[in-house]
């Protein structure tokens, strides 16, 4: 018996002996084989994985641009009330919101209140596209001995974004402040008689 076939190669699988010239070239080649595979899945994974952070980072911030809520709003116009004994005063009036973020949104309510003063919606709600103004209707109360003062009133907007979530927004809004078109509408009824 020679002793190449006494030699067993433990890199092959059926156990056979194997021979000595050709074991060191063929463990030379499978091992370059091998180092080559795993490179190239090294690069196809860091590649794909690459891709995946990138497409993940666009999501994520493609999320947060539907989620945010970036507006302004002010009195636009006031009609139509009046003042009654008590010295309350009644005006319809609208509220201006200027839609200032990146994605559509809808105003589905407005609503705000502090001593002498409460504005409320109508019911209506309304679609703002980004930069877009839309016109709320709402109902004011003011007393007169209370509503007038420079302090904003801080109007809460309830507003569904464009990725279907509601949010809740204050903003101040200048009612019984001189020059605004709700103090101008109040200032008449309230004044004395």
């Amino acid at each position: 018996m020679s002793a190449e076939q006494n030699v067993i190669d433990l890199d092959e699988h059926d156990c056979q002996p194997a021979l000595s010239g050709q074991t060191a070239a063929a463990r030379l080649v499978t091992r370059r084989k091998r180092i080559l595979r795993l490179v190239a899945a090294i690069v196809i994974g860091a590649t794909l994985g690459g891709i995946a952070v990138g497409e993940l980072r666009d999501l994520r911030e493609e999320r947060e641009r539907n989620a945010s809520v970036s507006l302004v709003a002010f009195p636009a116009s006031a009609g139509g009330g009046g003042s009654d004994a008590t010295g309350v005063v009644q005006i319809d009036g609208q509220l201006a919101v200027i839609n200032a973020g990146p994605t559509p949104i809808t105003v589905r309510s407005a609503s705000g209140q502090r001593p002498g003063v409460q504005v409320h919606d109508t019911g209506q709600s309304r679609l703002l596209r980004p930069g877009g103004t839309g016109w709320i209707s709402v109902k004011l109360r003011m007393e007169c001995a209370l509503a007038f003062g420079s302090e904003p009133l801080s109007i809460r907007l309830s507003v569904e974004t464009a990725d279907r979530q509601v949010r809740e927004v204050n903003y101040p809004v200048a009612v019984a402040v001189a020059g605004s078109v709700w103090h101008y509408a109040a200032e008449r009824p309230c004044a004395p008689r």
